[in-house]
């Protein structure tokens, strides 16, 4: 009896052991989950949120868009101010994707209108999607707020209008206004990259002019800066004359430049100097390399180098 009554104490025992520790992992497991969930899920919000900047007049109007921007994950508000001049202080380091906009500024700095004109003097990697809400009916002033930029107006006057209304309308918006955003940057980042290519090439231009004695002051050196960096893009007609139309020069006196400025560097240079940078066979009648034979000589060279 005394053995019935310990083993049946014993497995309890076990049993009960068993399921506290059972607990103890099913806790941690689910807590474990849960820090995941929230770690992926904060991610995903921080990528896929629409950043707003709301410049405002009214502060209980501020106050609503605070509150209300609780209700959607995936919009959030960078900033609100009711100064046009520190908004577009702050247009290039916030980067907003969307601007909430009201016109009349009373009780702030600027106006709407205002902050429209000088944000087109900025330069931003991508526009950011305008939402006017205003009080203001004349006809005019909305139509050169159109002009400037606004892709949307709100009469604050309309009869089913709130701070609801406009970030509802960002909501349902939000998809096309990111991938316009993305496409913008793709955009400015291919144009920029083409951009710093070229200057890196005029840089290795004009280190192998110096090197051969072609300095900035001759007039033929941005000519043939230009010629070699023309003929390395593909350009192989009329050279001079595409090159005289950028300066308004005809194309017999850039050509005439360019060739007095490599007699000059093989006059006024040693020799030996001269063919340690400037690798290419020379006529030995002419001792002097003709202007074509210079600018595809260095056009070749500065394209095997890429």
């Amino acid at each position: 009896m005394f053995l019935l009554v310990y083993f049946v104490f014993f497995i309890g025992f076990r049993l009960f052991l068993l399921y506290n520790v059972s607990k103890v992992i099913v806790k941690h497991l689910l807590y474990l989950s849960q820090l995941l969930n929230s770690i992926i899920g904060g991610e995903q919000t921080m990528e896929d949120s629409l950043k707003i900047m709301i410049l405002e007049n009214d502060a209980d109007t501020c106050n609503h868009f605070t509150e209300y921007i609780k209700e959607y994950s995936n919009l959030s508000i960078i900033n609100i101010t009711n100064d046009s001049f520190y908004a577009l202080k702050l247009l290039s380091k916030e980067l907003p994707h969307a601007i909430i906009l009201d016109l009349e500024l009373y009780e702030g700095k600027g106006n709407g209108v205002l902050f429209l004109q000088e944000m087109k003097q900025i330069s931003l990697p991508f526009k950011p999607y305008i939402i006017v809400t205003t009080n203001n009916t004349s006809a005019v002033t909305l139509e050169y707020v159109r002009q400037l930029g606004a892709d949307f107006i709100f009469s604050k006057h309309q009869v089913d209008y709130s701070e609801h209304t406009a970030l509802d309308f960002l909501d349902m918006m939000k998809d096309f206004i990111l991938n316009r955003h993305v496409s913008s940057n793709i955009g400015t980042s291919s144009k920029e990259t083409k951009i710093q290519q070229e200057k890196n090439l005029r840089r290795q231009i004009c280190r192998e002019l110096d090197q051969i004695g072609i300095r900035p002051k001759m007039i033929g050196y941005q000519y043939l800066t230009d010629a070699i960096l023309l003929v390395m893009e593909g350009h192989n007609n009329n050279l001079c004359e595409s090159i005289g139309l950028r300066y308004h020069k005809t194309g017999s006196s850039v050509e005439r430049a360019m060739q007095n400025a490599i007699k000059s560097a093989w006059r006024s240079n040693d020799i030996d100097d001269l063919l340690q940078y400037y690798t290419a066979k020379i006529n030995p009648e002419r001792g002097v390399p003709t202007m074509t034979e210079f600018i595809y000589h260095y056009a070749t060279k500065l394209k095997n180098e890429l």
